[in-house]
């Protein structure tokens, strides 16, 4: 078998190229279910089940979780969606220059976000909730996918 320069372990470089919208796209899906989850908890009323920390239903029900009186529950749900059809667009057209800087952009808003957000729930409301702490996880690795993405398909497209 002769050794052939460009391909590399058996994957090619679209595979390279597209594996971190993939990743995003896995990542906005989680994000999703996130937000689904406790925005439902916020439309019954019911208490959200809280595996790791007890917060959740501190953190939903304090003044802080409200802007103009729509839960940020909706918000993290319409951010996901957003960047579930960018990632999706980003997958079918890797190389396109605005794509990727607004993957960049929107990604960095989320999780800039998602770290204020957490800082709002520690400093000031004392709680930590599960499910906000998924988020702010999932935006600031959306984030990281989105730089992975773009380094992936180099400076300029």
């Amino acid at each position: 078998m002769a050794y052939t320069p460009g391909k590399e372990a058996g994957v090619s470089r679209i595979g390279k190229v597209k594996l971190p919208s993939y990743f995003m796209l896995a990542l906005t899906l989680i994000g999703i279910a996130d937000a689904v989850y406790v925005a439902h908890g916020n439309v019954t009323g019911a208490p959200l089940w809280c595996p790791i920390l007890d917060g959740c239903n501190t953190v939903i029900n304090s003044p802080y979780s409200r802007v103009f009186g729509v839960p940020m529950s909706y918000f993290g749900f319409i951010y996901y969606v957003f960047m579930f059809g960018l990632a999706a667009r980003l997958a079918y057209d890797p190389f396109s220059n605005s794509l990727r800087f607004r993957a960049i952009l929107y990604a960095a808003l989320g999780a800039a976000s998602s770290v204020y957000f957490m800082y709002l729930q520690i400093g000031f409301v004392r709680e930590v909730c599960s499910y906000c702490l998924i988020s702010a996880i999932t935006s600031l690795l959306l984030l990281l996918a989105a730089l992975w993405h773009f380094q992936a398909t180099g400076n300029s497209a």
